[in-house]
C-alpha cells in the first residue's frame, strides 16, 4: 500500500543470517490473507476519512496512530531507535518517500477518484519497482517467469481501468497522484536498499524510527495547508484511527513476519490482492460503481500473482532474499 506502511523491512539484514524461524500460531496463508484485507480496505478508510478532515490531516493522523503501534512493540520488546545523525538523515528521505508522500498523495487523490480506483493504482508499484530497478539495482534482475506474472498482472490493471475506453471519466489529476504515489514507494526502496543496508540496527527499530519521522514530517507541513478542525466527525475520526491502528501499525507487524518467513518476494504478491479488496470494499460499502470489467480485470490480476509466486527454480533466491535489503509496502 499505500498503502499501506511502507517500513524498511529487511533493510538492515543485508549482511547477516536470517532469524531462525518460530513456530506462529496462525500459518503464513492466513496472515498473508489478513494482510491483503487490511490493506485493500485501507483505501475505503482514506475516503471515509478525507470526507471529514483534509488529506494532510488524515495522513498525520495515519502516522500517529500507526507509529504509536509500533513505538508499543519497540517498548515490549526492549528495542532502542537507531543512533548517529547519518542514519537519521537517511531515515528522513525514507520517510518522505515511502510513507508522507505516497500516504499524502492518496488521500488528496482520493478527493476525486473512487477509492476503488486508488486501490487499482496502487498495484502498478512493482511494475514501476521492475523498471526501475532493471536501471538502478544491476544485481536485482527479474527472472522471466517474474516478468510474465507482473505483465499478466498489469494488464488485469489495464482490464479493470478499461484502457481500450480511453479512461474515459477518470479525473486525471487524482489518478495521476495515485500513480505517482504508487512511483514514490519503489524509488524509496531503492534508497534504502543503497543508504541503509547492513545499518547495523534491527529491522523494527528503522522502521519504527522511520514511521517516528514522517509523522514529524507531516506534524510540520500539516498546520501549514490546513486550519485546526472545528468540529470532530466521528465516523470519519474513527476511519482514520483504524487505518494509522490497522493499515499502518498492525500491516507492518504483520508483513515484518511475512519477510521473515517466506521472504520479500513472496510477501510483496500482496499488491496484487490490495486493487480486488479495495473494489469490492468501495463497491459493497461506499457504492461505487462497477463494471464488467473490473472483475474480469481482479482474475487476470490474480493469475498474474499466481505465476509469479509458484516459480520453483525462485525458492532458492527467495529464501536468500530474506538477507537481502529489499523493503516492502504500507
Amino acid at each position: 500500500m499505500s498503502v499501506a506502511t511502507t517500513p524498511v523491512t529487511a533493510a538492515s539484514s543485508a549482511h547477516s543470517p536470517a532469524p531462525p524461524r518460530r513456530r506462529r500460531a496462525l500459518g503464513w496463508h492466513v496472515r498473508f490473507g489478513v494482510l491483503s484485507l487490511i490493506w485493500g480496505f485501507s483505501f475505503l478508510l482514506i475516503k471515509v476519512g478525507t470526507e471529514g478532515y483534509a488529506p494532510f490531516q488524515v495522513t498525520l493522523g495515519r502516522l500517529v496512530f500507526g507509529t504509536a503501534v509500533v513505538a508499543a512493540v519497540l517498548v515490549v520488546k526492549r528495542e532502542r531507535l537507531p543512533r548517529g545523525a547519518r542514519t537519521w538523515g537517511h531515515l528522513t528521505v525514507s520517510a518522505l518517500l515511502l510513507n508522507a508522500l505516497p500516504f499524502s498523495l492518496f488521500a488528496y487523490a482520493e478527493l476525486t477518484i473512487p477509492s476503488t480506483l486508488a486501490g487499482i493504482c496502487n498495484a502498478t508499484s512493482p511494475l514501476w519497482g521492475m523498471a526501475l530497478s532493471l536501471v538502478a539495482l544491476s544485481e536485482d534482475r527479474p527472472t522471466r517467469r517474474r516478468v510474465a506474472g507482473l505483465g499478466i498482472g498489469f494488464f488485469g490493471v489495464l482490464t479493470v481501468l478499461g484502457a481500450w475506453q480511453g479512461f474515459s471519466g477518470l479525473d486525471f489529476g487524482g489518478t495521476a497522484m495515485a500513480l505517482l504515489a504508487s512511483l514514490s514507494y519503489p524509488i524509496g526502496w531503492i534508497y534504502v536498499r543503497r543508504t541503509l543496508a547492513g545499518s547495523g540496527h534491527s529491522n523494527l527499530s528503522l522502521s519504527g524510527a522511520q514511521l517516528l519521522v514522517a509523522t514529524v514530517e507531516l506534524a510540520v507541513v500539516t498546520p501549514l495547508f490546513t486550519s485546526f478542525p472545528t468540529h470532530f466527525p466521528v465516523v470519519p475520526l474513527l476511519a482514520i484511527v483504524a487505518l494509522g491502528a490497522l493499515g499502518t501499525g498492525l500491516a507492518f507487524l504483520i508483513q515484518y513476519g511475512l519477510v521473515s518467513e517466506v521472504g520479500p518476494t513472496t510477501a510483496q504478491m500482496v499488491t496484487y490482492f490490495i486493487p480486488v479488496i479495495a473494489t469490492a470494499a468501495g463497491v459493497a460499502v461506499l457504492g461505487e460503481s462497477l463494471s464488467w470489467s473490473t472483475p474480469v480485470g481482479a482474475v487476470i490480476v490474480l493469475a498474474g500473482a499466481a505465476l509469479t509466486q509458484s516459480r520453483p527454480r525462485d525458492r532458492a533466491p527467495d529464501r536468500a532474499s530474506r538477507k537481502s535489503p529489499r523493503p516492502e509496502r504500507s
